[in-house]
């Protein structure tokens, strides 16, 4: 009877282990958890987290990748187009040359959202009120793009395409548009307190005027 009891208490203090906790909440969920590797020429993910990993070369165009989790990754020449995004989270995530157009960023988990882009297609692509402040965009194209309602103070969107961008209602206090291209900003419609604009895209901002620049 003793060693019975001296076996449950044993096993009992076994469960308790918070790595043991954490491995059957993971097995309960059906994930896995993802640490220091390199994904290349995936077409479909593993549904779990992904920590630290690289991924390479990946087509998930017209996929979904709901409920995903990746912390401090880096996608490269990887299409996401059109791919769903629900509760989707990226804390800390880097896409370069990567293809992400339509992609319904607001469908994102909001927490410790972080997302830094580079040389990348985001035509169609929806931040819809999506708090994003600090997000950097480098030689982007961003044709129809939807920033409405969004947080993009303290952003840069050096050597962006904007073309057919909406920006209403938008936060863009200490942005820097210095490099950008083709935008169209109405200032009594956006915050831009602190904004950088050069003197050759400063005619993005007076559209609405009809004026012509020489």
């Amino acid at each position: 009877m003793y060693k019975l009891a001296q076996k449950a208490i044993l096993y009992t203090f076994f469960l308790m282990q918070p790595s043991f906790l954490i491995y059957l909440v993971v097995l309960f969920m059906g994930k896995e958890i993802f640490i220091d590797q390199v994904f290349n020429g995936f077409t479909q993910l593993s549904p779990g987290e992904y920590e630290s990993c690289t991924f390479l070369n990946g087509d998930l165009a017209n996929g979904d990748i709901s409920g995903l989790q990746f912390t401090n990754c880096s996608f490269q020449h990887c299409d996401f187009s059109m791919v769903v995004l629900r509760y989707t989270a990226f804390r800390t995530v880097q896409f370069q040359h990567c293809k992400l157009m339509g992609l319904h960023f607001e469908d994102c988990n909001p927490f410790s959202l972080e997302l830094e882009f580079e040389a990348c297609i985001l035509n169609y692509a929806s931040f819809f009120r999506l708090k994003c402040a600090g997000t950097v965009f480098k030689d982007c194209k961003m044709e129809s793009v939807d920033c409405t309602e969004a947080d993009f103070s303290k952003a840069s969107f050096q050597g962006c395409a904007l073309s057919k961008a909406t920006f209403h209602q938008t936060k863009l206090d200490s942005a820097d548009f210095r490099n950008a291209l083709h935008f169209a900003i109405d200032p009594t419609q956006n915050s831009i307190r602190k904004a950088r604009f050069s003197t050759h895209n400063l005619i993005g901002l007076l559209g609405k005027y009809g004026i012509v620049v020489d």
